[in-house]
């Protein structure tokens, strides 16, 4: 019996560190909403252009979410509201922003 509980112990911990900060935080927020993480980093791209301003502004609106700073429509705020101030740590935060900007990124993708 206590083989069995510490090989689920063993196995639950092998799965949570398998994922990412990125996968662990974002993704199951996001899942259930109609615009997706690509779509929501488009709008990103469209507001501020480069890596370093859409890793600028996705940072301050975690750390600091309102209706004014928001990419994302009125419709879509009105339906959804505003996010929850982020619980992350700031190496959390980093972490998880720049594996969101290396997953959705289109530079050096298009040809």
């Amino acid at each position: 019996m206590i083989q069995k509980l510490l090989f689920i112990v063993v196995l639950f911990t092998a799965i949570l560190s398998a994922q990412n900060v990125y996968e662990r935080n974002c993704i199951p927020c996001h899942k259930d909403l109609p615009t997706s993480l690509q779509q929501m980093f488009k709008e990103y791209l469209l507001v501020y252009s480069g890596e370093q301003n859409v890793k600028a502004g996705i940072k301050h609106y975690l750390k600091y979410p309102n209706k004014s700073i928001s990419v994302m429509s009125e419709l879509f705020i009105d339906n959804f509201g505003i996010k929850k101030k982020t619980t992350l740590s700031p190496e959390e935060l980093d972490e998880a922003i720049n594996i969101y900007w290396e997953k959705f990124k289109v530079f050096n993708k298009l040809k």
